[in-house]
């Protein structure tokens, strides 16, 4: 597969041997969110954004694996490096309980691992002075031990604060302060204490032109829930306030300066932790390493996954606790591949400058899509390569994820009736420029009154 000239090529989507194979899993399979009957055959050839299906149809994948697969498939990027090591078993250890190394030293190691991992991501983190790590399996639980240290730094805080439309991950502590979907949440129990604010998702707002709820009055409800401005609550009793710089599930949501200003202000001012949730904003996504630096915020917890392949928590090392075993995982931080393939992806966003090209080709798409968008699109938005369009209905969206994998484009819905695409970093101007067409001929081809079938 030549990625310079490779185009998609669909015969029939999903053809039988994405049906048979789709059968064979759900024969076991508890139900799960499986976006579409995409069947990735891990034989066949596959670069970057193109990728071989089981019946050998060529798509151009504009999800990259929801961000958890930032340089798409197979890419020598990655792999070039890979290549250079021969891997051990375990591959993956109890890396709360036991260390490991390659080699004499650190600086002599044959094998980037978790420590070095640690190290580029204190190193990528230095503007907020964050200098300790704690690694984990997933996004989720990154997130469950930023408010877990939280919680010990501010004993005996007994709140939290979350934002409507939020999503943070599907464990029991991080279902307790996503507030989209309630299908994540319902019938099971929750961590009390936890209060919600409104996620103001107007780029433009000001506290004058706010609809969303969250300016009233003379302030925010944010800052008026504070017992000092009028509220109920103590400030010293609240453990975090827990953000995603731009919300993902919940629809690609991206909020005012003012907004983020405030939430800043009020973090700030009560000195209460700033939690951002940077697990598919994060790892050079929206042009910069993380969300948060588009925005005047100060965080005082990084959460990350996805694209850093393994869980991360960041901070100050004053946050963290000092007791051993206060945090622990058993297999988290013990994941090799994960390890190498994390620091293997942030050298290769320094190297290849791929936050300037997330930036150029952000703008490419942004640009292309609001050029050919017809009235029922309500919106074309986005950071980087982190992009958004919002459909006047969800029918409309359906039919447009619908036309698009016909025609050999993977996207994915978010929110209720807007679309996301996210390609991979390092992609071309040619690439976007075909992905983007696609979507639009999609588009044009469910017209002003289609329904998804």
């Amino acid at each position: 597969m030549d990625r310079d000239t490779v185009e998609p090529d669909v015969t029939a989507f999903p053809g039988p041997n994405a049906r048979e194979w789709v059968e064979f899993h759900g024969t076991n399979a508890a139900p799960s969110e499986y976006s579409h009957e995409f069947v990735w055959d891990v034989t066949r050839e596959a670069d970057g954004p193109f990728v071989t299906d089981v019946d050998g149809n060529v798509l151009l994948d504009f999800t990259c694996h929801i961000g958890a697969a930032p340089l798409g498939y197979n890419n020598e990027k990655i792999l070039e490096k890979l290549r250079e090591f021969d891997l051990v078993e375990p591959m993956k250890i109890a890396g709360q309980d036991m260390y490991y190394g390659a080699g004499p030293s650190p600086e002599e190691s044959s094998i980037p691992g978790s420590s070095h991992l640690m190290e580029k991501l204190v190193e990528v983190s230095s503007q907020y002075d964050m200098d300790t790590v704690f690694l984990s399996n997933s996004g989720a639980e990154a997130i469950e031990n930023a408010m877990k240290i939280s919680h010990d730094y501010r004993a005996p805080a007994k709140y939290g604060v979350a934002f409507a439309g939020s999503f943070h991950g599907r464990t029991l502590g991080t279902l307790s302060i996503t507030k989209s979907k309630d299908v994540y949440t319902r019938r099971y129990p929750e961590i009390s204490g936890i209060e919600t604010v409104p996620f103001c998702a107007d780029r433009g707002c000001d506290p004058g032109t706010c609809d969303c709820g969250f300016f009233a009055g003379e302030g925010s409800q944010l800052r008026s829930m504070l017992a000092p401005e009028g509220g109920r609550i103590d400030p010293d009793e609240i453990a975090f306030v827990v953000l995603e710089p731009i919300q993902g599930v919940g629809g690609y949501r991206f909020p005012s300066e003012t907004f983020m200003q405030e939430v800043a202000d009020v973090t700030d001012e009560y000195d209460i932790p700033l939690v951002v949730d940077e697990i598919q904003a994060g790892i050079g996504r929206t042009g910069e390493i993380w969300a948060s630096d588009h925005y005047p915020i100060e965080p005082d917890v990084i959460s990350a996954a996805k694209a850093l392949r393994v869980g991360a928590t960041i901070s100050r090392s004053e946050i963290f606790p000092s007791e051993k075993n206060r945090l622990g995982s058993t297999f988290g931080g013990g994941d090799l591949l994960g390890s190498m393939q994390g620091a293997f992806t942030l050298e290769a966003i320094e190297e290849y400058d791929l936050l300037d090209n997330a930036t150029d080709r952000g703008e490419q798409a942004t640009e292309l899509l609001r050029d050919d968008a017809p009235d029922h699109v309500v919106d074309v938005r986005g950071k980087g390569l982190m992009l958004a369009v919002e459909f006047d209905t969800p029918d409309r969206r359906d039919a447009v994820v619908k036309e698009s994998l016909e025609r050999g484009l993977l996207t994915l819905g978010c929110g209720t009736k807007t679309i996301r695409l996210l390609p991979p970093l390092d992609s071309s101007e040619r690439e976007i420029d075909l992905g983007i067409g696609i979507f639009c001929e999609a588009i044009e081809a469910v017209g002003p009154s289609a329904k998804a079938a």
